[in-house]
């Protein structure tokens, strides 16, 4: 007769494993992560001698130690070192089976995707193919409950939109505490469907490598706060980078024996984040679009004022909520379709942007993600060569990048990080406003409501770049600083403005000339940009 075994779990702290007349308690139960190994405290018991407990802590993917423990308990439990044997086999095999169904029961069950009524999905469409799309969607954003912050907003919105194209573009949401970095990008997400995203608050330091392998594919990720996932920033960098992440580690199967496994997670993935510290994750924001958030007076009128309503009962969530479905809807009707873009030989950028080569990248997926939001409205051409179907960027949807990104474009064209930069504009406004060049830093703290640490930093920062110098004073008395610099921040924003003036009276000026000669010179400006600039990577 075939004796029974069981795995008996209704109390996961002080599970039983029932093997004939062998009983084994696992007390504390077992740790659900690190598969490379299974420590357990066991209780044996044999049920025909109840008075001879055994009791062992081991790892039982660790052989030796597993021998010791049939030898002791076998010794112990006046039972053969085969039955035990047998026993601690089918346990370790029990426990294996028990952490994967615990794992897989606690992985949050995906949204299964909505179906559309028909009335839904006419609306989508008209949406999509109504004029002035990308005013139309900022609108919205505005409607769905987003206070301010609405240009921004529509950036977010449409580089989550990227999630479903091949190579994503990626965010970051930069701005100092208190400032709605979080809140904009919560908002923002919840304008995307609930199948499409994965919203996360903290990671360890291999989660990323234990999700599925298809599991983030073309999905967003949203982190809560980048400031608490250092560990995490390397297979993040990776992914947006390269789209795929792998780990190779090494396990015990029941016997003992070690075997290497690789584990393998594959994107794209649209990944956002928020921190307040752009220069602790340089190597990470260098491969995101940045956006910063609005600090201003008015921006804090705007956001107490939306409090108030809320709290009055005067705002309509009902309307806001049938804003933020319409919204998804549109999302869910948008077609994974290949973006060629015919004047990107003549898109440059301002020479004093940093990092050229990816802010260019950046710009050019940005650009054709516009053009993938108006797939509704733009012709779906087929390549002779290939039978490859695309549809193609046009001038407006350039035109509609720079706009949007003007501020990034500026941001990286600045030397001085946002913080510095944002008291640097304050201080020539306050400077004017009192008719003056010159300023003490305790006299500026005192009006700015700034702590000496942060006062520091930003004249030590400025003085550094030669923006301010000291005109008088000494440690002791305390030093006058006199500007350096009054209109640099003009000067890039005139010069950025200057040059897509320029390239767009460019693009028009190529359109209308004849396709033949058009071709031509195309290829003649496209070889001399190739001479200039040859090809490399970042």
């Amino acid at each position: 007769m075939q004796k029974s075994t069981k795995l008996i779990t209704d109390n996961p702290e002080l599970l039983l494993y029932l093997d004939g007349k062998l009983h084994i308690t696992v007390l504390g139960g077992i740790k659900l992560t690190g598969f490379d190994r299974l420590k357990v405290t066991l209780k044996l018991v044999n049920i025909d001698d109840r008075l001879n407990v055994f009791r062992h802590s081991l790892d039982l993917y660790n052989s030796i130690q597993t021998e010791q423990l049939i030898e002791k308990s076998a010794d112990a439990l006046n039972t053969g070192t085969r039955e035990i044997g047998t026993a601690i086999t089918g346990l370790t095999t029990a426990l294996e089976s028990y952490r994967s169904e615990r794992l897989e029961a606690m992985k949050p069950k995906q949204p299964e995707k909505k179906q559309l009524t028909d009335a839904e999905r006419k609306a989508a469409i008209a949406y999509l193919k109504s004029p002035d799309l990308l005013g139309r969607t900022k609108q919205g954003i505005g409607q769905s409950g987003i206070v301010g912050e609405e240009t921004n907003a529509l950036i977010a919105y449409l580089i989550y939109t990227s999630r479903t194209r091949e190579t994503p573009l990626h965010l970051l949401c930069l701005g100092a505490s208190g400032t709605g970095k979080t809140w904009l990008q919560e908002k923002v997400g919840e304008l995307i469907p609930e199948e499409d995203k994965l919203e996360i608050t903290t990671l360890s330091v291999n989660a990323f490598y234990y999700f599925g392998k298809d599991e983030l594919k073309y999905k967003l990720l949203l982190l809560e706060d980048m400031d608490g996932a250092e560990d995490v920033l390397y297979p993040i960098r990776e992914l947006q980078s390269k789209r795929k992440i792998s780990k190779t580690v090494t396990l015990k199967d029941s016997k003992g024996n070690p075997k290497t496994i690789t584990l393998q997670v594959e994107g794209p993935v649209c990944i956002s984040g928020c921190t307040t510290r752009e220069q602790m994750y340089e190597d990470n924001a260098n491969r995101c679009i940045l956006l910063y958030m609005d600090n201003s007076p008015e921006q804090d009128v705007k956001i107490m004022d939306y409090q108030r309503k809320m709290s009055a009962g005067l705002i309509d969530q009902y309307a806001e909520k049938k804003v933020r479905e319409a919204l998804k809807n549109v999302q869910r009707l948008l077609k994974p379709v290949s973006v060629k873009n015919p004047y990107a030989p003549y898109l440059q950028l301002p020479e004093a942007v940093f990092k050229p080569r990816r802010t260019m990248l950046l710009l050019l997926l940005f650009t054709e993600t516009i053009t993938y939001y108006h797939q509704y409205q733009r012709e779906l051409k087929t390549d002779e060569d290939t039978g490859e179907q695309y549809i193609e960027t046009t001038i407006e949807d350039i035109q509609a990048a720079f706009s949007l990104l003007e501020t990034t474009l500026l941001k990286k064209s600045d030397e001085l990080n946002d913080a510095c930069r944002d008291f640097f504009e304050k201080l020539k406004t306050y400077l004017k406003e009192k008719d003056t060049d010159t300023f003490y830093s305790k006299e500026v703290r005192a009006a700015f409501r700034l702590s000496p640490s942060s006062i520091g930093r930003y004249l030590y920062e400025l003085e550094r770049m030669g923006y301010i110098k000291i005109a008088k004073g000494s440690r002791y008395k305390g030093f006058e600083y006199k500007i350096q610099s009054w209109n640099d921040l003009e000067n890039l924003a005139n010069d950025a403005q200057s040059m897509v003036r320029s390239i767009l009276e460019n693009i028009k000026l190529v359109t209308r000339i004849p396709p033949v000669t058009q071709s031509l010179n195309g290829l003649h400006k496209m070889q001399k940009i190739s001479a200039e600039s040859p090809v490399t990577h970042d």
